[in-house]
């Protein structure tokens, strides 16, 4: 942790706070499983107490989170922190396993919302369908998707939008081009 940047840690306490609370945990649970007090994990959502290394690979784990976006607040400087994400800054989400490499274009987690910059890479798909408690909203900015929205299929290309609300879902880039979407998301998940 950066000791000389206050504002650092308070963007990563009031994220681990919005993770936690949009997973449905309270903090009693999450200290369980974590095995440490409540009032240790309280301290650490208020930026009273600094996580370990340890800590957080822990917390990040807990909360199905990747570790790199717990540091993601370190390279933005103190006076941007909270309002501007750029470019080559963004905070890498999931694992890009299934060929989706997403980013965090919020400056951080604590609104209604999120929105992440989306690449589908070249004949990628979704392992298998998935359903979450949200609203999205994707635009596409370039390339075509091959979308399932609550048994609907759908292909979209550059300037199309869509929109799902807890229905499953599946996607699928069968084309030789990379898609680049933009997404909104409430409530966060990430």
């Amino acid at each position: 942790m950066d000791h000389s940047n206050p504002s650092r840690l308070r963007t990563l306490g009031a994220d681990l706070r919005a993770l936690r609370k949009a997973r449905g945990r309270t903090l009693s649970d999450l200290a369980e499983t974590l095995g440490r007090s409540v009032g240790w994990l309280s301290q650490v959502e208020r930026d009273l107490s600094e996580p370990s290394i340890s800590d957080l690979r822990q917390i990040a784990e807990a909360l199905g989170v990747p570790m790199s976006l717990l540091f993601g607040h370190a390279s933005a400087p103190a006076d941007e922190q909270g309002y501007v994400v750029r470019a080559g800054a963004r905070r890498p989400m999931g694992s890009g396993e299934e060929g989706l490499i997403e980013e965090l274009l919020s400056p951080d987690l604590t609104d209604d919302f999120e929105v992440i910059h989306s690449t589908f890479q070249p004949r990628s798909k979704m392992q298998k369908p998935a359903k979450r408690p949200t609203q999205e909203v994707g635009y596409v900015i370039s390339g075509k998707l091959d979308l399932s929205l609550g048994g609907r299929r759908f292909t979209v290309g550059p300037g199309d939008s869509f929109r799902f609300r807890g229905e499953e879902y599946f996607w699928d880039n069968p084309y030789d081009e990379p898609v680049v979407a933009i997404w909104v998301i409430a409530p966060p998940v990430y």
